[in-house]
């Protein structure tokens, strides 16, 4: 999966990415606003090296139109964070350890109207009640260069996102911009990440194991299907005196098998097809978010807009080519609030419609997405969201699902 969108610089409100391991393409500070790490470890309490934050969202959804039947359903995901500073074990707090455990259930709408997951944090990290834990390690030096070794999930890089946001927990549901699919990357990868800042872009190296590690510890057999690699740069800017990001990404794999743990069993090919066995994956990304406006009283509010195109060579990736675009934001009158549309389209590849023709006929899903989220207070959001999604699969009509989604953060 593909999260690798910049961060807001001036999202003062939300927590530091620094703090919990975040390594999204975001402006992370250079060397003139890094906060210098400590020559030497510090005596500090126990509590002053450890951090923690939960967050627990509840969804109701239900097909309203279309092949589906309208039947209303429950589900819910909860992911605690918990950071520990390097002083606690002796070092100084240029190292840090990330855990992440996280625990779905119940039910959701996805698959029942498009292929795209509709819920994305309903889709990871399995099907029914599942448990999953992440835990890696980061360096940071004082230029704001860092390094991130393990186990890392992707969609706490897509939370960051300023404008589109992502993960699913807050702002758009559907996986195609909540975390948008690669192909190529997988939403939960055993690897390394290096961030580079410099004064006019921020660049990023990703190394990871193709494999999805999704209730894998990434380490029984890591690298056995291949070696992934992601490269970014990104450019932040200012228009009309609004900050923008505008990123260029290369992702490739020597994987020579489609990643059949990302679809739908209906569509995998059955074995012996010409289909997923070539060897070598590449595709190429741009992504921008432009703020058009920002909230001066509110520091990291404001309203914008954000677009992603991709590409791929196809086999065995089973995605060669997509596209979004839309706008959101918070409401200057209701600061807490927030809202959001987009318009999303994705393409199957060739190869993999060819050899799926005679079990049904598949053509781009495409679909339009819009949210509303009111802030009830600090701890508790309650989002209405509505999807309109034309399904890949031809004989399915147009249909609708609307929802309802609780958050609540610890």
């Amino acid at each position: 999966m593909l999260a690798f969108l910049p961060n807001s610089a001036f999202a003062q409100d939300r927590e530091d990415p620094a703090e919990n391991g975040d390594t999204s393409d975001s402006p992370i500070p250079t060397a003139r606003n890094a906060p210098d790490a400590p020559d030497n470890p510090t005596e500090k309490a126990p509590s002053e090296n450890i951090t923690t934050k939960a967050i627990w969202s509840q969804f109701l959804d239900v097909p309203v139109s279309g092949d589906a039947d309208s039947t209303l359903r429950y589900g819910g995901k909860i992911d605690a964070y918990i950071d520990v500073k390097g002083g606690l074990f002796g070092f100084d707090d240029s190292l840090s350890l990330h855990i992440h455990p996280e625990f779905k259930y119940g039910e959701s709408s996805n698959g029942e109207i498009g292929l795209i997951p509709a819920n994305t944090q309903l889709f990871y990290p399995g099907d029914g009640d599942v448990f999953d834990l992440s835990v890696n390690v980061t360096k940071r030096w004082k230029s704001g260069t860092s390094l991130t070794v393990g186990k890392i999930n992707i969609l706490d890089l897509a939370a960051f996102i300023p404008i589109q946001g992502g993960g699913g927990h807050e702002g758009f549901q559907n996986l195609a911009v909540a975390l948008p699919p690669s192909a190529i990357v997988p939403g939960s990868v055993t690897g390394a990440v290096l961030n580079v800042p410099t004064d006019t872009l921020l660049f990023r190296v990703i190394v990871f194991d193709p494999e999805l590690q999704s209730r894998h510890s990434g380490l029984e057999g890591p690298f056995s299907k291949g070696i992934g690699f992601l490269a970014s740069a990104t450019l932040p800017t200012k228009i009309g005196g609004n900050p923008g990001y505008y990123s260029l990404k290369i992702a490739s794999s020597t994987r020579s098998e489609l990643a059949a743990d990302a679809l739908p069993a209906a569509l995998i090919p059955a074995p012996g097809s010409s289909f997923g066995n070539r060897k070598g994956e590449f595709s190429v990304i741009f992504a921008f978010e432009q703020y058009l406006s920002v909230d001066a009283a509110n520091p990291g509010n404001g309203i914008g807009v954000f677009g992603q195109v991709y590409w791929s060579n196809g086999d065995p990736t089973f995605l060669d080519a997509s596209g979004f675009i839309g706008i959101a934001g918070n409401p200057k009158s209701r600061p807490k609030d927030r809202f959001g549309i987009n318009y999303f389209r994705y393409s199957l590849a060739d190869g993999l419609v060819d050899v799926l023709n005679n079990r049904f006929a598949l053509k781009d899903e495409e679909g339009v997405e819009a949210f509303y989220t009111l802030g009830l207070s600090d701890k508790f959001r309650l989002t209405a969201n509505v999807q309109l999604v034309d399904s890949a699969v031809t004989v399915r009509d147009l249909g609708v699902t609307t929802g309802l989604r609780l958050t609540t953060t610890f």
